[in-house]
């Protein structure tokens, strides 16, 4: 008892200590360039969860649902992404994103970051410094790019990936996160979209969609076993995406506040209903619940609850969860055989249609005490017609800059490997490696 009373002193004087160094000010607002220590610490941090998102997160849960001579090929996507698109991004992308302009695009001011100092902040981002601002949404134009991977795995070159991710980043990316959240003519319109359910989840998954459609089907699909080779690996990549999750939701709040924590909290039990929903439909229509559908439901509920999950409350995301397993259950399986499109990996099932609700569902339950804004059921209905319009002009956007990029690509370097290449492996034929 006496250790124990020792032991709950020294924690309770250490927490004391805390809140005591929190409150110094050391800690406080610097009055002549505004960056708050406090916001700067949890975007920081935020900044690293979205990062592993990537990479290891959907490093892993990518190459866990591909066969066993395509998995190395599957992660260097996702690593090639990262380092093309961070580059990029630092180049012209956040100017062109973030700096100025109006309704259309930003400009150059800041091209490789030219002008930015250790103190500067992004009107966007007031209590952080701009150069944090640049790192944070660095993350989001990444795994943007390499979501689309998910769609023709098994079957695209290694060079036109690469090619493709840059060029994509440059005509579809950046002018729809300008347009909604750069203060772009979307933004202008009212179009909401919390943390990347048009910007990132929408856009990627028609992109997706298109480029599935333009390589055509893996050889072999429909009548060959084209089963996993390892869902433990998607299982933890899954864990890594839920928790990185709270980053890429929470850290759109741009603060240590309130409503980072709302928008945490209606993520993870989005995330929970959607993979129960998806399970419970397995489990009815085969008697089984997969680990597959699972880990399917709990994306699809992140993905759909992202636009929205600064807006709503933590019930609300449950009910937007719900909705999201059995809706991209739906698309992945039913909507997906009867089209007959060889989206491998389901992004646009799972991340499209989920971003597609989740903006419906945004300008149906926004909440005015939570986000500043009121949607349908709170008297508001011009808010669900921009989300419409969002929706609408993320999809063609999107879709026609892939279709265009796709056919310069194959044109010039051939976008798809060869019958033989495709047979034998990309790990081998493109990367030179193979797992034993």
């Amino acid at each position: 008892m006496t250790t124990w009373l020792r032991n709950r002193t020294a924690a309770t004087g250490f927490g004391a200590l805390i809140l005591s160094a929190l409150a110094s000010p050391a800690f406080a607002q610097d009055s002549a360039t505004g960056i708050n220590p406090t916001d700067t610490a949890w975007m920081i941090v935020a900044t690293a969860f979205v990062l592993m998102m990537t990479v290891p997160g959907l490093a892993l849960f990518y190459a866990g649902m591909v066969r066993k001579k395509n998995v190395l090929a599957t992660m260097a996507q996702s690593l090639g992404a990262v380092a093309a698109i961070s580059i990029l991004w630092v180049a012209y992308g956040y100017s062109l994103t973030f700096v100025g302009g109006g309704g259309g695009l930003g400009t150059l001011h800041r091209f490789m970051l030219s002008g930015m100092t250790m103190d500067s902040i992004n009107p966007f981002a007031k209590t952080i410094p701009e150069s944090l601002f640049v790192l944070y949404q660095m993350t989001f134009g990444v795994i943007a790019v390499a979501l689309i991977a998910g769609s023709v795995a098994d079957r695209m070159r290694f060079s036109s990936y690469m090619l493709f991710c840059a060029g994509w980043f440059t005509l579809a990316y950046i002018p729809l996160a300008h347009w909604i959240w750069g203060g772009g003519f979307l933004a202008q319109l009212g179009v909401l979209d919390f943390a990347g359910g048009l910007v990132i989840h929408l856009s990627a998954g028609s992109a997706g969609l298109v480029a599935a459609v333009m390589l055509g089907s893996r050889r072999g699909y429909g009548s060959e076993n084209l089963a996993p080779h390892d869902l433990s690996l998607a299982v933890i990549g899954t864990g890594l995406l839920w928790v990185g999750w709270f980053g890429f939701n929470g850290g759109s709040a741009l603060q240590a506040n309130s409503r980072a924590v709302m928008a945490i909290l209606s993520t993870h039990l989005a995330a929970c209903a959607g993979a129960l929903t998806w399970s419970a439909i397995e489990w009815i229509k085969r008697r089984k619940p997969s680990v597959l559908g699972m880990i399917s439901g709990a994306v699809a509920g992140l993905g759909t609850i992202t636009p929205a999950s600064g807006f709503v409350t933590p019930g609300q995301g449950i009910l937007i969860g719900v909705v999201a397993g059995g809706i991209c259950y739906w698309a992945c399986t039913s909507l997906k055989h009867r089209y007959k499109y060889d989206d491998t990996l389901d992004v646009f099932g799972i991340h499209g249609i989920g971003g597609m609700i989740g903006t419906l569902m945004t300008g149906i339950f926004a909440t005015q005490s939570i986000g500043g804004v009121a949607g349908l059921l709170e008297g508001n209905p011009h808010l669900l017609l921009a989300q419409i319009v969002g929706i609408v002009v993320t999809i063609v956007w999107s879709g026609g800059a892939t279709y265009v990029l796709l056919k310069l690509i194959d044109a010039r370097v051939g976008a798809r490997v060869s019958h033989e290449h495709e047979v034998e492996g990309l790990d081998i034929t493109q990367h030179g490696e193979a797992l034993q």
